[in-house]
């Protein structure tokens, strides 16, 4: 399918920025949800890409998902220009704020040990069936030897 070249480099650029692309399964959709291009072209420009192991397709729910590959950052930055410093923001690092050490408890976990102790302390005694209880089992009902038993 013929793709302008402009439509082609916006799908590229969309795709080398975030790292992956979300495509919605309708080819007469006037324009994709993001870029401002025809979905079908969107599509179309991914399947190309895919066949040429640039970007690996996932397709669930009525959507495909496409996810760029080593070789397909090599090529997009070739092709749009980039410079090997710049790289999709899927594959920078976000810092996270460092974990609580050993020494320190989160308030979770103090209360789910005070609460977990207490249950264990419950008396089992105190509760359950009296002790006049008991329970009655005649055949009869059911399938097996009862019905059996009764016809003789």
């Amino acid at each position: 399918m013929y793709i302008p070249t402009a439509n082609r480099k916006t799908i590229c650029k969309a795709l080398f920025k975030d790292g992956v692309l979300v495509a919605k399964k309708d080819y007469n959709a006037p324009r994709h949800p993001e870029i401002d291009v025809p979905n079908l072209e969107v599509i179309k420009a991914m399947q190309s890409l895919t066949s040429r192991g640039f970007v690996k397709t996932q397709f669930s729910w009525q959507y495909y998902y496409y996810i760029l590959t080593d070789e397909g950052i090599e090529y997009l930055r070739e092709y749009l220009n980039i410079p090997q410093e710049v790289f999709p923001s899927t594959f920078k690092k976000v810092a996270r704020p460092a974990a609580p050490r050993f020494g320190g408890q989160s308030e979770r976990e103090g209360r789910f040990r005070r609460d977990n102790d207490e249950y264990r302390r419950h008396d089992a005694k105190a509760d359950g069936a009296s002790g006049e209880f008991r329970p009655e089992f005649r055949g009869g009902f059911g399938r097996g030897r009862a019905q059996q038993q009764q016809q003789q």
